[in-house]
């Protein structure tokens, strides 16, 4: 398993040519990074800060996102099954209307936390 959070990662860091899955990105700044249609499956996020960054198309399936600063990320076509959101900050964040409704009805985010995402298309472009 590939372990980051103790390495200096730069915000704004492009991982999409990046095999992440399992890696260990806790606690990591990854403010404003390029995760597009990167597989991320079962990778542990949890209390890292991703505000602004895209995982368009990632694969977070079975990822731990808990406490995770989701602020402005585009999640759009990210695969967010089985996936800890316990605790994560949805603030603007850009989501589908179908991802929105399965992230509401699963228990994964509150009415209020829905209520501050922002429902984009649901093709990627």
């Amino acid at each position: 398993m590939m372990t980051l959070k103790n390495y200096a990662i730069n915000p704004y860091s492009d991982f999409r040519l990046t095999y992440l899955k399992g890696a260990d990105l806790s606690g990591a700044n990854l403010r404003g990074s390029d995760f597009r249609m990167v597989n991320l499956s079962g990778a542990n996020l949890s209390n890292a800060n991703l505000r602004n960054s895209s995982l368009r198309g990632a694969d977070l399936s079975g990822a731990d996102l808990s406490g995770t600063d989701l602020s402005g990320t585009d999640l759009r076509g990210a695969d967010l099954s089985g996936t800890d959101l316990r605790i994560a900050w949805f603030w603007e964040t850009k989501v589908t209307a179908d991802q929105l409704m399965w992230l509401t009805l699963s228990g994964q985010i509150t009415p209020d936390q829905a209520s501050q995402c922002k429902v984009q298309e649901t093709q990627l472009k």
